[in-house]
């Protein structure tokens, strides 16, 4: 569909984007930016939005509950988000935000619904379902106010269907997929200073597999200089993602949440992290009181001087500013920084975990059509070629990304939106059983050597156990008559 969509370039719009010269006050000015006929070339394709006269949820207010307010909070150097821009300008929509701290929004949030002062909107991510969506029935079923099987939703339905859906109905209404983990490295450190083959080839090639992810960590690393091949929070779960699916998931056509833990692709991806301990590639968190190397926040820092290899990082730690970049991952205007998704086995294909986001409706809310309608216009503008032509020119004019990282993003996007995708729930199967899953995908975050036969004899009862309590949870909120 996106590809489609991009082909023809037919007029030019404004866009408006918000600059300013530090402080709180900052002035909009618009962008004549060529592009297509956004509206005419979606409606062919069958997304269109409702008339603003007749919509339902037109001219309302909803209360966006938050621990952060992407509609209305802008950097000097961010476009303005054009899906809250369509709901306020066509719509006359208005957005409330309701604030809170990310420690407190869950428990804040449960003492609004239960003191009959729910808001109406809270980010749709994966923490949300089906723990709180269901468990703690904290987010009501979106089915009455959009429409899956509505063109605007194709690309999204399939996730929507297997992951996000009990018994037939919805829970998030999702706006946008996004890539998840990918590995960043500096070209001169790894081709020109150490002679390794450039990862992007390699996997151009078919040839960029676990193997040679390990034998490049080992040749790499030496702690006696300080150099570990490998750094970053997500390395361990990214690698254990090869296993083409998580650890807890839910089947639709049983209707149960499920351990995958038999699935031998999980032992194959401990052992690629066990080697990785065993030859001293991680650099220790667990000697530098919990950090990584120069701290929590200092995303790639060591990739430039040589003493990390790769970097495993969300697309974030990739689109920083340039002096920003130049001075932890390297010389960004000679094109030293290039990125590649995680390895795959030498027998198996590229797996993914896609990002979503989207919106939720609280349980209780007061407008859920203004929910749905802020939705649709952020789904649309998701696809609305002009807004995936502004993204593309950030990418190039803000962060410098070259054409190659360009192809690049566009293929492991296309993955997590295919047929190797699938989506990790993490905190969202609740706290007790997400912690209990932690043992088994955060293998490297310790000194010790652990084997999967050991993680799994220690908690697989565990895991098991919880899985069914939560099933018999799912089971009473189905019954329950009140929902």
């Amino acid at each position: 569909m996106k590809k489609r969509i991009l082909a023809a370039i037919l007029s030019s719009v404004l866009i408006i984007a918000l600059v300013g010269c530090g402080g709180r006050k900052r002035q909009p000015i618009e962008l004549t930016l060529p592009t297509e006929d956004a509206v005419a070339i979606l409606a062919a394709a069958g997304i269109d939005l409702p008339d603003a006269e007749t919509a339902k949820g037109a001219g309302s207010t909803v209360n966006w509950y938050a621990w952060y307010d992407p509609f209305q909070n802008y950097s000097a150097d961010e476009i303005v988000n054009t899906g809250f821009f369509t709901f306020k300008e066509k719509y006359a929509g208005v957005l409330n935000h309701v604030e809170c701290t990310w420690d407190e929004r869950f428990t804040k949030l449960a003492t609004l619904v239960l003191s009959n002062e729910a808001p109406d909107a809270y980010p749709g991510d994966t923490e949300v379902f089906p723990y709180y969506a269901v468990g703690r029935k904290m987010f009501a079923p979106v089915d009455d106010y959009i429409d899956y099987n509505d063109a605007m939703w194709s690309g999204v339905k399939n996730i929507a269907d297997n992951y996000f859906s009990i018994a037939g109905k919805h829970y998030i209404m999702i706006t946008n997929l996004d890539i998840n983990y990918v590995v960043g490295y500096n070209r001169r450190v790894v081709v020109d200073e150490w002679g390794f083959d450039d990862p992007a080839e390699l996997f151009y090639n078919n040839q960029w597999t676990s193997d040679v992810w390990l034998e490049m960590c080992k040749d790499f690393t030496d702690p006696d200089e300080d150099r570990y091949a490998v750094d970053g929070w997500y390395y361990d779960v990214a690698l254990m993602y090869m296993a083409g699916e998580p650890i807890v998931s839910y089947n639709p056509e049983s209707g149960l949440f499920e351990s995958n833990l038999d699935n031998p692709k999980f032992e194959k991806a401990a052992d690629v992290v066990l080697e990785m301990k065993r030859n001293d590639t991680i650099f220790p968190v667990w000697q530098n009181g919990g950090k990584l190397r120069g701290g929590e926040e200092i995303q790639g820092i060591g990739v430039k001087d040589g003493l990390t290899l790769f970097f495993v990082t969300g697309l974030w730690g990739l689109t920083d500013t340039v002096e920003s970049m130049s001075t932890r991952w390297g010389d960004v205007t000679n094109e030293e920084v290039m990125f590649v998704p995680m390895p795959r086995f030498p027998d198996d294909d590229y797996y993914y975990a896609t990002k979503l986001g989207g919106l939720c409706i609280v349980r209780g809310s007061t407008n859920p059509d203004g929910v749905a309608l802020l939705a649709m216009c952020m789904r649309f503008q998701t696809l609305n070629p002009t807004v995936m032509s502004v993204d593309r020119m950030q990418k190039m004019n803000t962060y410098l990304w070259t054409d190659e990282m360009l192809d690049m993003y566009d293929f492991i996007l296309d993955v997590s939106e295919g047929d190797h995708s699938f989506v990790d729930y993490e905190a969202g199967i609740g706290p007790e059983l997400y912690s209990t899953e932690l043992n088994f995908i955060n293998l490297g975050r310790s000194a010790n050597e652990t084997t999967w036969a050991q993680v799994k004899e220690a908690y697989g009862d565990v895991l098991q156990y919880q899985v069914d309590q939560f099933n018999e949870e799912v089971a009473q909120y189905l019954d329950d008559d009140t929902v």
